[in-house]
């Protein structure tokens, strides 16, 4: 007999930190229509005549966060996906008209963002919608290094934690495009330096296996944990391509250890 789970409800608050801690797979149910004048960041549309290639096509210990309009019809597509042995439902309550009444309430986007989203490709009034890969404007404008729309961005309640079709945050991007004062205010406005993306890569891990020896330094300075292992079981240290970058990591761990012998003598 297949095991069930029953599936939880929670509220917005929590979905935000869900989507934002966890590689979830989110799912918008209402119609094709709505989905498409505006969802939460990495949502996918289904419908239950889809629901056959999704339950079979997905590992049963991801997370399913599923909202609908108001929290009533996602409650029944949490409870087909309890029912076909997942470990961990989700129904959002209040839906995404109470999203969108949250972010509603959120500071307005100024006329210098509204340009630069539809530069970009984004609907000019919405901060988290996605364009290819599942990108959002704030991992769209931390990889090209543009500082002041970063900042605007985030002073418009732009989610931080948002994570494209690989798992990575805006972090990652700027990263990528080895912009340090965005890793700067990223990080200093909340975001998980240690997001570990489908593969549990960190940031750190990245910079470190393209030999950023400058990030590496930038990241480790911010507390980023050098402890992390992907599913291969490698360390950022493992994945080190330069000698800078080894450098970088194996005076962290040093560091780290004579911290703990330090705290064991008191």
């Amino acid at each position: 007999m297949r095991k069930r789970t029953p599936f939880q409800r929670i509220n917005i608050d929590d979905a935000e930190k869900l989507i934002g801690s966890k590689t979830v797979l989110l799912l918008d149910v209402r119609e094709a229509n709505d989905f498409n004048g505006g969802h939460i960041a990495g949502a996918q549309h289904t419908k239950l005549s889809g629901l056959s290639p999704l339950i079979t096509g997905t590992d049963k210990a991801r997370p399913v966060v599923i909202y609908c309009y108001r929290g009533r019809a996602s409650q029944e597509y949490a409870q087909a996906f309890s029912d076909f042995g997942f470990t961990e439902v989700y129904s959002v309550d209040g839906g995404y008209e109470e999203w969108s009444r949250r972010k509603a309430a959120a500071p307005s986007i100024d006329h210098v963002l509204q340009a630069w989203l539809a530069a970009q490709g984004f609907p000019e009034n919405q901060i988290d919608s996605t364009i290819h890969n599942q990108t959002t404007p704030l991992m769209n404008a931390s990889h090209l290094g543009e500082e002041d729309i970063v900042r605007r961005l985030i002073a418009a309640g732009a989610a931080l934690n948002a994570r494209n079709a690989d798992g990575n945050t805006a972090l990652w991007l700027a990263c990528v495009g080895n912009h340090l004062k965005i890793i700067d205010v990223l990080v200093g406005a909340g975001i998980d330096i240690d997001n570990r993306n489908d593969n549990d890569a960190t940031a750190l891990m990245y910079a470190a296996s393209t030999g950023k020896a400058d990030v590496v330094a930038h990241l480790l300075a911010r507390g980023a944990n050098t402890g992390l292992e992907t599913l291969d079981g490698f360390t950022a240290l493992d994945m080190a391509a330069t000698v800078e970058c080894l450098g970088h990591l194996r005076r962290a761990e040093k560091a780290k250890r004579n911290d703990m012998e330090i705290g064991v003598a008191r």
